[in-house]
């Protein structure tokens, strides 16, 4: 609302309701039981015991309960019950509450008319949530940030059960104000209760649902704030993925391991404050919140930050998204539209197709693949061929279903020695897939090397001429042609790993390094670049190119959910090498395949995409956008 009497804008939901989540709870009791579920009540959980058959034993305090599969949904105590299985879980419990009034005399007259029930009024102008209870109303005001108490952070206290707090008036009482001046009736009506209890947060308000990462069969519902809201979605797709081994649909954005080890109590409590704390405040498509930041940075990032670097911020780490010239705040602007900080963006881009950029891409996720079953095993997982050894590729790790769960870039080093890259999100969650596939004989060795080895790509028409006074490596195309690799030295820094591929479709390398040169790399590729008109390049400008080039972004316009053929991966993908995951499925979908990925030009006049939204052609609803973003070409 704008003021009293006027309204900027509105939505109404015809299917929008309340329903006591006691009875849902009972009902969905019932039905389990009818279907041979046993319920055991007033059992407390005191530990877990993987057997040698693979089953794990639940020990509880009126015996012992073996299981195949073990789901933790453990809401408040989602901590403690992870911790008995060395699981950090990434949820703290915050502490809401909502008020119910006496009976209001509109209400009791709408109901002596036969009037419906009034719609739920949520309203950011007072944020929180109205609607009756009885012939009161309800009011449920969000805690800001500042006034947002947590709850349980080392344990539930043992006195806790379903108990409620005191109230907590002063936290929300510019909520309550201002309700009242919208809705004068509230304040009219004194209050008969006050509701105050804990429930569960996450950084990202999504609950985690999935795999545990680095356990056999212990599933994760955990972390759901509203389990009333989340509770029959989460119950199918898990149960879906436990039984059939996948989801449907792509449930990528809930499956716990898209936070990474960066996510420790420390950290949460920082981003479930925030998260909670501004969750009726307009937030903008690729809006990075400022709690617990920075945390994870590279060697550069003093240097980048004094050269204007403007930070986001992937799998915890720093990443510059774009960089501010001289005499332009380094901040960034939110907005659902294109906005002034493009023309820098521009600036890069058009640097990066006609003379250098420079990207700082330490946060891509790093693994190292070795031993004498290394070949075989990644042959039998990944759709691709293989390199060969001094080449590169391209190699997806599919599904049963074909869907897509992983993207690498494959280096061969040596014969039998691997580097695998990847996007920086799927640092756990490829580590733990990659895991559990490992043979137990020992002949392959897996090692997570994300924080060993910094990376910067020198791309554009003048890559060449600004890395080649820096190394003795020959870079001319007939010494080391697109998709190769070779190692050496680059200025002073040792070991450097050189991959002649990039995420913009220009010439360039990659150069994947130990940290520890990181600082002195930067100023040598600096230096050497000052003539050639070499230019920092953050991820929007990275965006722009690779969209340009139709190059995928994994979870977007790959996922699970759509398969190889969908998000038009077909010559990545050999059907003719021998079996690997997902084979069987893509050769029955081959001449199934109703949808294909598309690059689409679109002439706009301010407008923007981002994802998600519904793509019609003469009034028909034909697809939907994947991934977007504005072309500076």
């Amino acid at each position: 609302l704008l003021d009293n009497n006027s309204m900027l804008g509105a939505l109404y939901h015809p299917d929008d309701g309340h329903i006591a989540p006691a009875d849902v709870t009972q009902a969905m009791a019932k039905g389990a039981r009818d279907l041979g579920a046993k319920i055991h009540l007033d059992t407390e959980v005191v530990g877990f015991e993987r057997m040698p058959s693979g089953e794990w034993r639940v020990k509880t305090l009126r015996g012992e309960i073996v299981c195949e599969h073990v789901i933790l949904a453990t809401g408040n105590y989602a901590r403690q019950t992870g911790a008995m299985l060395g699981l950090d879980i990434p949820a703290i419990p915050i502490l809401h509450q909502y008020w119910i009034t006496e009976a209001v005399p509109e209400i009791v007259e709408r109901k002596r008319l036969g009037l419906p029930e009034m719609p739920i009024l949520r309203d950011e102008g007072y944020e929180g949530y109205l609607r009756e209870e009885g012939d009161g109303l309800m009011f449920g005001p969000y805690e800001r940030t500042e006034q947002l108490k947590l709850f349980a952070e080392n344990g539930v206290p043992e006195w806790f059960g379903a108990d409620l707090l005191d109230e907590d008036f002063d936290a929300v009482s510019w909520n309550w104000e201002r309700a009242t001046e919208l809705v004068p009736a509230l304040g009219r009506a004194g209050i008969k209760r006050n509701v105050r209890g804990p429930f569960q947060m996450t950084a990202d308000e999504l609950p985690l649902m999935g795999q545990a990462w680095g356990l056999e069969n212990v599933w994760l519902a955990e972390g759901v704030p509203g389990g009333i809201l989340w509770g029959g979605a989460i119950g199918y797709y898990l149960s879906e993925r436990i039984v059939e081994g996948g989801n449907s649909i792509d449930t990528a954005e809930l499956d716990p391991r898209r936070f990474g080890h960066y996510a420790n109590k420390n950290w949460t409590r920082a981003k479930v404050r925030e998260a909670w704390g501004t969750h009726a405040a307009q937030h903008y498509p690729g809006q990075d919140m400022p709690a617990a930041r920075p945390q994870k940075t590279a060697p550069s990032y003093d240097r980048l930050s004094q050269l204007g670097a403007v930070w986001d911020v992937l799998n915890g780490w720093e990443m510059p998204s774009w960089f501010a010239p001289a005499g332009v705040e380094a901040r960034n602007v939110y907005s659902w539209r294109w906005t002034p900080k493009g023309n820098h963006v521009a600036a890069e881009v058009q640097a990066v197709r006609q003379a250098a950029g420079l990207v700082e891409m330490t946060p891509m996720t790093k693994f190292e693949v070795g031993g004498p079953g290394a070949k075989d095993w990644l042959d039998g997982i990944l759709a691709n061929r293989l390199p060969r050894s001094g080449r590169v590729g391209l190699a997806h790790h599919l599904t049963p279903a074909g869907g897509v769960q992983a993207e690498y870039v494959v280096a061969r080093l040596h014969s039998d020695l691997f580097y695998l890259i990847s996007t920086p999100r799927a640092e756990r969650w490829n580590l733990d897939d990659l895991s559990r596939l490992l043979p137990k004989d020992g002949s392959v060795h897996l090692r997570n090397v994300t924080e060993d080895r910094g990376s910067f790509t020198v791309v554009g028409p003048k890559a060449r001429d600004i890395l080649q006074p820096l190394t003795e490596i020959d870079l001319s195309n007939e010494a080391f042609p697109w998709f190769s690799v070779q190692s050496g030295t680059v200025g002073m820094a040792s070991d450097v790993r050189l991959l002649r591929v990039n995420y913009s479709g220009e010439l360039g390398w990659e150069l994947y390094h130990p940290l520890c040169y990181q600082r002195h790399l930067l100023d040598a590729l600096l230096a050497s670049g000052e003539a050639h008109g070499l230019r920092l390049a953050g991820l929007q400008a990275l965006e722009s190119l690779r969209l340009d080039k139709s190059y995928r972004a994994m979870y977007r316009d790959m996922n699970p959910e759509l398969s190889a053929w969908e998000s038009g991966l077909d010559r990545f993908i050999s059907l003719d090498k021998g079996d690997f995951i997902g084979r069987a499925a893509l050769v029955a979908k081959q001449k199934q395949v109703t949808r294909r990925i598309a690059t689409l030009s679109i002439d706009t006049e301010g407008a923007s995409a981002f994802a998600f939204e519904g793509v019609y052609r003469e009034g028909e609803l034909v697809g939907h956008i994947t991934s977007a973003g504005y072309s500076y070409t």
